[in-house]
């Protein structure tokens, strides 16, 4: 990305210019940027991701719980209307989810529906590298687990998410 920031630019930014690059790298959650803001400065590309996630992982239940259900359904409603931010946007559409078939969108909607019913929260996925076969997949074999596992693997989604974001817009 040719707009990527250094890692110095990023240790020098004041915290609300660091809130306003970096407070959607968690979907709808710029508590995460605010709490990886007071760790700078970062010495490498990994104590910054290291801080993202840790601030997510430190979090209470609940607000972990809220982070999950901030994400939006992968090519759902939302993404058919035009309605995503503009990285999940681009994410989904890396992974060709804006060119499905008819079927294939019908396919994601009923998993969709099926998964929230069933655990309460999106199926949460960092597409970036994925093809729609391969989220198909795993959104099938997903949808019949436990919620205690889904729970724990959409929060390590968010965090595979968190990395693939900051990757694109921080440069070592």
């Amino acid at each position: 990305m040719s707009d990527a920031l250094s890692l110095a630019q990023v240790n020098a930014l004041s915290r609300e210019d660091f809130v306003t690059q970096f407070g959607d790298i968690a979907e709808h959650s710029s508590w995460v940027a605010e709490g990886a803001a007071s760790m700078r400065p970062f010495g490498n590309h990994g104590e910054l991701v290291n801080a993202f996630q840790n601030v997510v992982l430190a979090a209470s239940e609940t607000t972990k719980d809220a982070l999950i259900s901030a994400h939006p359904d992968l090519a759902g409603r939302a993404a058919k209307a035009g309605d995503l931010a503009e990285e999940s946007r681009r994410e989904q559409k890396g992974a060709g989810l804006d060119r499905l078939t008819d079927e294939e969108f019908k396919k994601f909607h009923t998993l969709n529906d099926r998964y929230r019913e069933r655990f309460g929260f999106p199926f949460i996925f960092a597409v970036s590298g994925a093809t729609k076969h391969q989220i198909l997949d795993a959104f099938e074999n997903r949808v019949g687990g436990t919620k205690t596992e889904e729970r724990l693997t959409a929060l390590a989604q968010v965090l595979r998410i968190i990395r693939f974001r900051l990757e694109m817009r921080v440069k070592d």
